[in-house]
């Protein structure tokens, strides 16, 4: 589960010349400007781009986003432009500490709503005009409603790694630190709940799980003119309206990446209740983000 060598031969061949990495906004601008937005209203698609139900058998909730964290930027021309072959406008830094090469989330943007996730001088960017764009999801942080041993509808805080591979030393859920010192292929997840337990006090738990390869849903409506590799993350989005960059703007460009939570934490569900119940075995399936609009500002 990680991109294919065909993936990274064409983002060499098209993108690095101009993509940001830990390159600072332009203090005197014009910048283009990249921020998350969390919509559990928004459509719940499949993987195809069309919209889709909750899996028979499974249950679902629209999460509580506390912080995202992406990977890989690329604005997309048309509907045939190939991977790599657009503007690569962000790569994450990556690693091969862990045996294999990784999303180094030691290294990674992590913002909350609205946070300039990152940003990049228009004068670097090749004019033209945008249709759709593509964003490697690496990293989810969410809150959750759960059930154990007689508290019900307590809320427990999930951290949820998607990306294709991710590196991690350790890491925070709420308030307990993870060590992994090691890869974790997409579907790895931690959960850290707390309830207060009478005559005893506050008492937290930390879990942690992996899904099945290939659970994860990954959007992408351009699925037959524009593949991306399996377990790659790379949900695609179609702009509210195309971005047109014609090199002689003189104020910032927004670009909001909207996220649809709706029902995008799912696991199957035996006894049918609807409610996610850890201690009797329930644990997540799939937490791939359930679509992306971009809208310009």
């Amino acid at each position: 589960m990680k991109y294919t060598p065909l993936f990274f031969a064409i983002v060499l061949a098209f993108g690095f010349s101009s993509c940001n990495t830990d390159k600072d906004p332009d203090p005197t601008g014009p910048n283009l400007v990249f921020k998350f937005k969390f919509d559990p209203t928004q459509e719940r698609l499949g993987s195809l781009g069309t919209p889709v139900g909750v899996a028979a058998g499974n249950a679902a909730q629209s999460p509580s986003f506390n912080s995202i964290s992406g990977h890989y930027v690329e604005l997309i021309p048309s509907t045939w432009t190939a991977l790599g072959a657009g503007e690569i406008v962000y790569q994450g830094v990556e690693t091969t500490a862990g045996g294999a090469n990784a999303v180094d989330f030691s290294k990674a943007k992590v913002v909350g709503e609205n946070e300039v996730f990152f940003s990049i001088p228009l004068e670097d960017l090749a004019a033209g005009t945008y249709e759709y764009v593509r964003v490697s999801v690496t990293y989810q942080n969410y809150d959750i409603l759960f059930n154990v041993q007689g508290f019900t509808q307590e809320t427990g805080t999930l951290a949820s790694f998607v990306g294709f591979n991710t590196y991690l030393n350790s890491y925070v859920i709420d308030q307990e630190t993870v060590q992994v010192n090691d890869d974790k292929l997409q579907g790895y997840w931690g959960f850290e709940t707390t309830v207060d337990v009478p005559f005893v006090g506050p008492y937290t738990t930390v879990t942690e799980g992996q899904a099945q390869p290939g659970a994860t849903t990954v959007v992408n409506p351009l699925f037959a003119s524009s593949p991306i590799p399996a377990g790659s993350c790379l949900v695609t989005g179609e702009f509210d309206s195309p971005l047109v960059l014609n090199g002689n703007e003189t104020e910032d460009v927004t670009v909001v990446l909207s996220v649809s939570t709706n029902q995008s934490f799912e696991w199957p569900d035996p006894d049918g209740n609807g409610q996610y119940d850890p201690a009797d075995g329930d644990v997540p399936v799939d937490m791939g983000l359930r679509g992306l609009k971009a809208i310009v500002q």
